[in-house]
């Protein structure tokens, strides 16, 4: 079984290519996500591949994994390099979050954003600038 370290970071490759399959692929079938670009969260794979396909219907978001440290309790931090642009190219959002993985067995069960106090608040500030 792959550790919690290469899961994420498979998980964030897809994402970036945009191969929703692969990424929910590493993903428990109730996996919690946050909806970063809307508020709220979203339950499950087909509630993810909604949002994400939502999402990418509206803006061009990058995240590349800078640091990667594992915690007790199955719990995973990462700090990340968001950039997101608008689907013309224009720069939105250049900058440096935190997300909060569960890994499960082997998959990943859950994501929440580290840096955002009420996760059932609007936007991040990152999604903030709608084009």
């Amino acid at each position: 079984m792959a550790d919690a370290k290469t899961i994420i970071e498979q998980a964030y490759s897809a994402f970036n290519k945009r191969d929703i399959d692969g990424a929910l692929a590493l993903m428990t079938q109730d996996v919690s996500w946050p909806k970063a670009s809307e508020g709220g969260k979203v339950v499950g794979k087909e509630e993810i591949r909604a949002y994400w396909t939502r999402q990418w219907g509206e803006f061009d978001p990058h995240v590349e994994p800078l640091a990667i440290t594992e915690e007790d309790g199955g719990k995973t931090r990462v700090k990340v390099h968001q950039l997101v642009k608008s689907l013309q190219g224009d720069v939105l959002s250049d900058s440096e979050v935190l997300h909060v993985f569960t890994v499960n067995s082997g998959l990943i069960a859950a994501m929440d954003l580290g840096d955002e106090a009420d996760p059932t608040a609007g936007p991040s500030a990152a999604f903030a600038h709608r084009s």
